[in-house]
């Protein structure tokens, strides 16, 4: 079984490495985490953590999807992220010691990387420079937050629901050669993750099917004109430069699952 320093197969190693977080961190920071790093799965509908657990370290989306919400005492849900690979979360916790402010369910079988807390703990301890890398991390996901904070205030339903398929998209990555991109979200998702009702997400949904920029499945959107998605959303220039962050990343990511695939066929972890 080939595998690589850390223990990890291939295919695991090489969606990691195509975070553009991780990639642009130090070689030491890399082997230092991942060598204490463990490979967990959970099944679809299995919690990762609830809100209000105590903190449990670090975690990598290496395949599924993860869905992060909060649930009033009614019952009602209030989705703000649907997580795909690669996508690190759950370091809020590390920096504060606090409990887990929000529900992190698995959409569908998942395979993510954990760092225990103990083990984040014990190595920051041993090179506090780590904690300037994961304050990178969480800046890039507080700029994100600020942009969903003032699209809320000030846009239309319309360019609000077009900016956030953008940055599912470049979440998920998209094929080169423009293949659609398949986002693992239905309408009701959508209209929750933006305070929209089903009615309203669908009725603009409807209108960008009809301009060819995506079509509507069942328990799915497929994406099928990025560049038309984005001109759709209007994105800033700062904006733009984030996207173009996450894009490079997604299409190294495409091409190391491929190159993994080929490479690491057979292997597990």
């Amino acid at each position: 079984m080939s595998s690589t320093p850390y223990g990890l197969a291939p295919d695991v190693l090489a969606v990691l490495r195509a975070d553009a977080w991780l990639r642009s961190r130090p070689p030491a920071f890399e082997a230092d985490w991942l060598s204490i790093a463990r490979v967990r799965r959970f099944a679809a509908g299995e919690h990762l953590f609830w809100r209000g657990d105590a903190p449990d370290g670090l975690y990598a989306l290496i395949e599924g999807t993860v869905r992060v919400s909060g649930v009033t005492e009614a019952g009602k849900e209030a989705i703000l992220a649907v997580a795909e690979p690669p996508n690190w979360f759950g370091e809020i916790s590390l920096f504060d010691g606090l409990p887990r402010t929000h529900n992190a369910v698995a959409d569908a079988p998942v395979r993510a990387l954990h760092v225990s807390q103990a083990d984040a703990m014990a190595l920051l301890a041993r090179v506090p420079a780590y904690w300037h890398d994961l304050g990178v991390l969480m800046a890039l996901r507080l700029r994100l937050t600020f942009i969903g904070i003032e699209d809320l205030a000030l846009l239309s339903a319309e360019a609000r629901l077009a900016r956030r398929l953008v940055w599912l998209v470049e979440g998920a990555g998209m094929a080169p050669e423009g293949r659609a991109c398949v986002l693992p979200i239905n309408q009701t998702q959508l209209g929750m993750m933006l305070s929209l009702s089903r009615q309203t997400t669908n009725q603009i949904l409807k209108s960008l099917q009809e301009l060819g920029v995506l079509r509507i499945a069942y328990g799915r959107i497929e994406v099928l004109d990025r560049a038309a998605l984005i001109a759709q959303a209007r994105l800033s220039v700062a904006e733009q430069r984030i996207l173009e962050h996450g894009a490079t990343a997604a299409a190294a990511a495409a091409a190391m699952r491929a190159s993994a695939g080929q490479s690491g066929a057979g292997a597990s972890s």
